[in-house]
C-alpha cells in the first residue's frame, strides 16, 4: 500500500503548517514583548534573593512625632476598640503630614491608642495615636533599592494591583513558553539538537532536585 501523499494533501499540509507557524510566532513575539521588561526584573531579582545573605543593605530609619488637632482627636472618640479604618479626615491629615498613602488600612484600636502598620516593597513602617492626648509617633524603616525590588519579585506588601500584575504577567510568561514549545515541534525536524536541548533542560534541574537538595 503506497503511503506518498498526493499533492492536494502536500498543498493542504503546507498550508496548514504555514497557518500554524504563522499564529505560534505571532503569539510569541507578542508575549515575549509583554514578558520582557518583567522577565529582566524577576530573573535579576532571582539572582539578588538567591544572594541576599552577601548583599548588605543599610536601614534608613526615621522617627516623627505630631500632635493631632482637637477636632480630629474628637473623631477617635466615637470609634470602639477592635480592628478599623482610620476616621477619612484623620487619614487624610496624617496622609498629608506625613506624606504617606493611608487609604482604608485597617488598625487596632484600644482604649488608649490606635496603632497602624504600614509594611510597604523594601520598607517597614508604623504609627501610634494617643487616644487622650493625640500624640502621633510615627516610624519608617526603609532597606534600600535592592529590597524594594526583591519585595516586587515576591509580592510582599504591594498591594492588590501588583498581585494582578503578577498573575496576568505569569499567564503572558505561560503563552510565550506554550508557543515556544510549538515551535520547536514544528523546526524540530530542521534542528537536530531540538529535543536533546530540551530534555537537558529538564534532566539539570530534575538530577540537581534529587541528588543536591536535602
Amino acid at each position: 500500500m503506497s503511503t506518498e501523499r498526493s499533492p492536494a494533501d502536500l498543498v493542504q499540509h503546507q498550508a496548514s503548517r504555514g497557518f500554524w507557524l504563522r499564529t505560534l510566532h505571532q503569539w510569541h513575539w507578542i508575549s515575549s514583548a509583554v514578558c520582557l521588561i518583567g522577565m529582566l526584573l524577576f530573573a535579576a531579582t532571582g539572582i539578588t534573593l538567591n544572594h541576599a545573605a552577601k548583599i548588605e543593605g543599610t536601614p534608613e530609619v526615621s522617627n516623627r512625632q505630631l500632635e493631632l488637632p482637637p477636632p480630629l482627636l474628637q473623631a477617635l472618640a466615637t470609634q470602639e476598640d477592635g480592628n478599623a479604618p482610620l476616621p477619612a479626615r484623620v487619614a487624610d491629615w496624617l496622609a498629608r503630614e506625613l506624606d504617606l498613602a493611608i487609604g482604608g488600612r485597617t488598625a487596632e484600636w484600644s482604649p488608649q491608642e490606635v496603632y497602624l502598620s504600614l509594611p510597604g516593597p523594601g520598607s517597614d513602617a508604623w504609627l501610634s495615636i494617643d487616644r487622650e492626648t493625640g500624640a502621633v509617633e510615627f516610624e519608617r524603616t526603609r532597606r534600600g533599592w535592592v529590597s524594594y525590588f526583591n519585595d516586587l519579585h515576591k509580592g510582599r506588601n504591594a498591594g492588590a494591583g501588583w498581585g494582578w500584575f503578577i498573575d496576568l504577567f505569569a499567564v503572558a510568561c505561560l503563552v510565550f513558553c506554550i508557543t515556544g514549545l510549538f515551535l520547536l515541534h514544528l523546526h524540530a525536524r530542521q534542528r537536530r539538537m531540538t529535543w536533546p536541548l530540551v530534555g537537558l533542560g529538564l534532566l539539570v534541574p530534575l538530577l540537581i532536585a534529587l541528588l543536591l537538595i536535602h
